[in-house]
């Protein structure tokens, strides 16, 4: 099973649609990160749950 590292993003109120994905759309193409999970609360704040997955790699022994 893969082993991801997440990170929360939050967007408050204020900030447009477009902000916000212009946001996650660096997040993803510049850091490996997709889209986990989103929560919209009732003030119109979101919070975003982002993730990518860990590669581990193994010490070469020569």
């Amino acid at each position: 099973m893969p082993e991801y590292e997440f990170r929360d993003v939050y967007v408050p109120r204020g900030v447009s649609r477009k902000a916000a994905t212009q946001l996650l759309t660096d997040h993803a193409e510049y850091g490996h990160w997709e889209l986990a999970r989103t929560r919209l609360y009732p003030d119109g704040s979101r919070r975003v749950r982002l993730r990518r997955r860990i590669i581990r790699q193994l010490r070469a022994t020569w």
